[in-house]
């Protein structure tokens, strides 16, 4: 089990190791968000064919037992 530490040694470690944390700058923030937006763009087209055509397909198939 682990030992009990101080609440006031805690919160300089945590200080510490904060200190030591590479802040990404605000433009590489903004460029990963717009990466992200179009990745989630292009997922949700390729999705949206995919589902589309599938279903043209269900219902080729469907319509083709009648």
């Amino acid at each position: 089990m682990a030992s009990k530490t101080n609440p006031f040694t805690f919160l300089q470690q945590v200080r510490t190791e904060v200190a030591k944390v590479t802040w990404p700058t605000r433009r590489e923030t903004m460029i990963s968000t717009v990466m992200v937006f179009v990745m989630v763009a292009f997922a949700a087209t390729f999705l949206f064919v995919a589902d589309q055509a599938i279903g043209y397909a269900v219902g080729a198939v469907m319509s083709a037992g009648r």
